[in-house]
């Protein structure tokens, strides 16, 4: 159902159309993604709708996309609804499950309108299972995949990584993933499907690594015990001479060799790089060197080298890092600082092409474009 648009002008997406019932959090973000890439995103707003508790015009999760206002549960906005389905590649939402179904605009009845829809499913925890009519958030569905008991250190409570690891990485990709290859099958045979996003279930797909190593006897099942969890000495975040921090990665022994020449260490801890037995004395000595220079002094002493040694940065620090400035990994549109689209195409790359979609400002060039009645 492509519009139309010139193939690739906007992305790879360029002609793939997506309904988004609008909420906030993973599905959101999701949706942001396809329309970084292209796809041609429009946003079904309610009236006095919930959103993010901030100015709609700096909800970046809302850039590159189109919206409308439709009261879901008002009969004039079910048909609106399904009116854009029928003309859509992909719609996603994000309700508790059954919400949909009892508004009346669930995968049935969006695909007894068009067959190939690809009809995206996110939420929490999953559309069955005991927890599933439950509410939650993302700190719960890492809790119990185990993938937050994993992060912290081993006298304190876990550390909460925002909601970066739950919603977005184990939701929003995901998501993504399941929608695009149901995509690719719908165009191959005509029948679209529902795609059931699982936080619970993409946080645990995404330590499958680790589960072989805890097989294998190569993992604790505890925190800060292990080679990626901060239990290494030389794999983790020292603190600086003006209380700033740095981040050592330096895991095979050669880049080892060169971050323990740099730092300065004692050459008698040569061979505590791999003794378990020495790793606390390896770590105070580590700390204390970190703390004899500041940030901006260690980070020119590693510049230059194969140690692995990167400034924890600040979220208005990190677009100026040298290295993201020259690719340019953060962009400005309208005032305002933000990652650019990723990942990065040769033939059709995407861009920010608009800021933020207002609820409802784009409801007559939608009903245009998408050869709607002018009212929708």
């Amino acid at each position: 159902m492509a519009t139309a648009q010139t193939p690739g002008r906007y992305g790879p997406l360029t002609g793939v159309r997506v309904v988004e019932l609008a909420g906030i959090g993973p599905g959101p973000f999701a949706a942001m993604l396809l329309a970084d890439l292209g796809a041609d995103v429009v946003r079904v707003d309610r009236p006095g709708g919930a959103g993010l508790g901030i100015d709609p015009a700096q909800d970046l999760t809302n850039r590159n996309k189109r919206s409308v206002l439709c009261d879901l549960k008002s009969p004039e906005g079910r048909t609106r609804v399904l009116d854009l389905a029928a003309r859509a590649d992909v719609l996603i939402e994000g309700y508790r499950p059954g919400v949909a179904e009892r508004l009346g605009v669930g995968p049935d009845a969006c695909h007894a309108r068009n067959p190939r829809l690809v009809y995206g499913r996110m939420t929490g925890w999953g559309q069955d299972g005991p927890l599933a009519p439950r509410a939650g958030h993302d700190i719960a569905y890492i809790a119990v995949t185990g993938a937050l008991g994993m992060i912290g250190a081993p006298d304190a409570p876990p550390a909460v990584p925002a909601n970066l690891l739950g919603d977005y990485a184990g939701g929003s990709l995901y998501l993504v993933v399941g929608v695009l290859a149901a995509l690719h099958h719908a165009r191959a045979t005509g029948a679209g499907q529902v795609v059931d996003a699982a936080i619970v279930d993409g946080a645990a797909h995404l330590a499958t690594m680790i589960h072989g190593m805890l097989a294998a006897g190569a993992w604790q099942d505890r925190r800060g015990a292990n080679l990626l969890d901060g239990g290494c000495p030389y794999y983790g975040a020292y603190e600086t001479a003006d209380g700033a921090h740095m981040a050592v990665g330096a895991l095979e022994r050669r880049f080892y060799d060169e971050f323990a020449a740099r730092l300065g260490l004692p050459s008698d801890l040569a061979d505590a790089h791999a003794d378990l037995a020495r790793w606390g004395e390896l770590r105070e000595a580590v700390a204390a060197r970190f703390k004899s220079r500041t940030r901006e002094e260690w980070t020119a002493l590693f510049a230059d080298s194969d140690a692995c040694v990167a400034p924890v940065l600040s979220l208005r620090e990190a677009p100026h890092h040298p290295h993201l400035a020259a690719r340019g990994t953060f962009t400005d549109h309208d005032g305002r600082t933000q990652p650019a689209p990723a990942p990065r195409f040769s033939a059709t790359p995407a861009t920010v092409r608009t800021g933020p979609a207002l609820p409802g400002a784009h409801a007559a060039e939608v009903a245009r474009d998408w050869d709607l009645p002018a009212d929708a």
